[in-house]
């Protein structure tokens, strides 16, 4: 069964730091990109990070600086280490297969269930 798993969400105080891990189980993550997206309640779901397979990121503006991906070959996930978190990062964090072609993400239809991160004092 083909299944990615996010994980390592929760409630965090302004300022702070998460560490989401999305986790892929019957299938190699080594021959896929990552998309992280999120989607704040009332707001379409918006893509903030991709992790290619070779290993390159890039970032949306509204976390660059201060999200960054990383990858765990061993234990077939990709991480989202997102710092100096603000109220507006509040939302359901998810991850998703895909492929990029010059610099452009193709998503497929493999979706983990969502993460809720929550940034309040």
């Amino acid at each position: 069964q083909l299944q990615l798993v996010e994980t390592g969400g929760g409630l965090v105080q302004p300022g702070g730091s998460l560490r989401l891990s999305c986790t892929a189980s019957g299938f190699s993550l080594d021959d896929y990109a990552i998309g992280w997206f999120r989607q704040a309640p009332g707001k379409s779901r918006e893509r903030i990070a991709v992790h290619e397979a070779a290993g390159t990121s890039y970032y949306a503006d509204s976390v660059k600086g201060r999200f960054s991906t990383s990858k765990d070959d061993a234990k077939n996930t990709v991480f989202l280490q997102m710092n100096s978190l603000k109220p507006e990062d509040t939302a359901v964090y998810y991850c998703n297969t895909g492929t990029t072609y010059r610099g452009t993400y193709y998503g497929t239809d493999s979706w983990g269930q969502g993460t809720q991160v929550t940034v309040s004092s």
